[in-house]
């Protein structure tokens, strides 16, 4: 299954990684990937984030399964880059673009039929790759509202509505 840690950015970023560590309080650390080329931009994309307050709090049903789960937080710097087509030992940026939030919050809900719908208002990012709908690849910083579900036996994530501003990373990066 793709990684919705690699999916999605800033505060929403970390609530995959909330779905298996209890309710917390946590300052993010440095943490950077680079995608190949054709996964989220046609370019190899490198996203990196630093800083951050994030607040965890997961709630559960009678078995003690996670129902619904809600990552606040602000302060996170999060920088795109271009690394160019040709994969290397040692990636050289071509340009990049770097983006301080103001916060998010981001609401992910359990489905019944084990879906998750996820909800993000303020500052987010979303990676979207060639099998998700609407197909990427593309990378897109959103300030204002997305919602979208994601389908964790496939690792799809489908696109249900945005509104407010949209950044087109892959755009804003291209050579």
């Amino acid at each position: 299954m793709k990684s919705t840690i690699a999916r999605t950015l800033a505060p929403a970023a970390l609530a995959a990684a909330a779905l298996v560590a209890p309710a917390q309080s946590a300052t993010a650390e440095d943490i950077s990937f680079i995608l190949p080329a054709g996964t989220g931009c046609e370019f190899r994309l490198g996203v990196s984030w630093t800083g951050g307050n994030v607040q965890t709090k997961e709630f559960v049903d009678e078995e003690g399964n996670t129902v619904r789960l809600l990552v606040a937080g602000k302060g996170t710097v999060i920088t795109y880059t271009n690394y160019g087509m040709k994969p290397g030992r040692h990636p050289e940026a071509l340009d990049s673009v770097t983006i301080r939030t103001d916060g998010s919050v981001t609401e992910t809900v359990t489905n019944s039929d084990g879906t998750l719908t996820v909800t993000g208002t303020g500052h987010n990012g979303l990676i979207m790759f060639p099998t998700d709908e609407p197909a990427g690849p593309t990378t897109t910083h959103y300030i204002g509202k997305i919602v979208y579900n994601v389908d964790p036996a496939t690792g799809v994530f489908t696109l249900e509505s945005t509104s407010g501003q949209a950044i087109d990373i892959c755009a804003e990066l291209a050579d």
